[in-house]
């Protein structure tokens, strides 16, 4: 296997070799659209959303996957995707997220999580900016500065009925908050703020599993978001997703999400058509893997490819995004995301110690010392009690050492 940490040209390479394989695809598009104006695809209720920022991906795996992410939540990018996923984050990470998106336009994330044993809590920002100038009736500048969208996030999830057997299930919310900032000399008074949340469900458990992994290789995700309202009558991109994740070989996973939009504000028959995500990720070496993703929602079909390298602490992911609204000339649409593992409050320690204990066990039952294999399976429940085996073989373990003390009590008698 290669070792990816001498090879940084490598590295180079793949992050921009998205772009380059994207370009071949630019003649679909053409005739995509035909297809799509002739009214069978297209969505005559879309772009009735203001706050479109709280659409646009952080960047990382959840806009990598093409945004198929509720059910998958392995990263920061569940503040966007899924809210129980901060109860099932492995470390704490902080990361810090760049998107090139059309134009001229920009959006800059930053996001931290952390957990603590079944309780996971995460905040996060993102602030959109676009340079704007406005003209009068004869074409004359009136006035410049720069439009933005800035969202704050606050999240909080915990995970329950976790079990030797069962994963437990996670629920959570995260709160938000959103503000749009429009110069009064572009236009007066459509700033505009809203409150709202999003709620979620996840869940993980073995399905059609071919290959031992402590890991379970099937998950189900719901979320709801962007539940609540906005001044100056805005309509919120509110929606329902539900997502499973699964991952038939060790080195793969693919993912699914089926996306309601609805509004609380907008009568049925003006809400936005159900549209659906795809994605994949593929572990290419311990150190490098790739992802892809494919969203179709209305006319505009939107293709991901990107590629994430683990540098230990450090794991750098580039996506470059494919739609209708894409500059192959320039770095539109283009994300980097660098994240900072900063440890995982013990639990890998624990999880060493726990397994030293029961082979311990398992040899000192072997051995006939009961007592001995009695106190590593009570030292394993101590660490984590939830697990099944070390029960299941202390109250043996106690049996055969009652049994054994009964055995030497008649012999004494004798």
């Amino acid at each position: 296997m290669m070792n990816i940490r001498n090879r940084p040209l490598f590295f180079l390479l793949i992050l921009f070799v998205p772009a380059i394989l994207f370009a071949d695809l630019s003649e679909f598009y053409s005739g995509y659209s035909s297809f799509a104006d002739s009214g069978f695809i297209t969505d005559p209720n879309t772009g009735q959303s203001a706050f479109t920022t709280l659409l646009i991906p952080f960047g990382g795996l959840y806009e990598g996957m093409g945004t198929a992410f509720t059910a998958v939540a392995s990263d920061v990018g569940f503040l966007e995707a899924n809210p129980a996923g901060s109860s099932r984050i492995d470390v704490t990470q902080l990361s810090l997220m760049h998107n090139d998106w059309i134009a001229d336009t920009n959006i800059e994330s930053a996001a931290f999580t952390s957990r603590k044993d079944n309780f996971g809590f995460g905040f996060g920002g993102k602030f959109l900016y676009v340079p704007f100038t406005a003209y009068n009736d004869w074409g004359d500048r009136a006035g410049s500065g720069y439009y933005s969208e800035t969202v704050l996030y606050a999240n909080a999830s915990y995970n329950a009925f976790r079990s030797y057997d069962f994963s437990g299930l996670s629920v959570g919310a995260t709160l938000k908050g959103a503000y749009r900032n429009v110069p009064e000399s572009i236009a007066s008074g459509q700033s505009a703020f809203a409150g709202m949340i999003d709620l979620g469900a996840l869940t993980r458990f073995n399905f059609l599993k071919p290959y031992p992994s402590r890991d379970k290789n099937f998950s189900l995700g719901l979320a709801v978001r962007n539940i609540g309202f906005a001044s100056l009558d805005d309509n919120l991109p509110s929606n329902a997703s539900l997502g499973f994740a699964y991952s038939p070989l060790r080195p793969l996973l693919v993912s699914f999400d089926y996306t309601v939009p609805f509004s609380l504000t907008l009568p049925a028959e003006q809400w936005e058509h159900p549209y659906f995500a795809t994605g994949a990720k593929v572990a290419v070496t311990d150190n490098f893997a790739m992802q892809t993703g494919f969203t179709h929602r209305g006319s505009n079909p939107r293709f991901t490819l990107g590629g994430s390298v683990d540098l230990n602490d450090l794991t750098i992911i580039a996506n470059y995004t494919l739609d209708l609204t894409t500059q192959l000339s320039s770095l539109d649409r283009f994300s980097l995301q660098a994240t900072m593992a900063l440890g995982d409050d013990g639990r890998q320690m624990t999880a060493q110690r726990i397994d030293e204990y029961y082979i311990a066990g398992l040899e000192a039952y072997a051995q006939g010392d009961f007592e001995r294999a009695i106190q590593y399976w009570e030292a394993v429940l101590d660490l984590d009690p939830t697990y099944r085996p070390a029960r299941e073989n202390l109250d043996l373990a106690q049996r055969s050492l009652d049994l054994l003390l009964d055995m030497r009590r008649l012999n004494t008698v004798e």
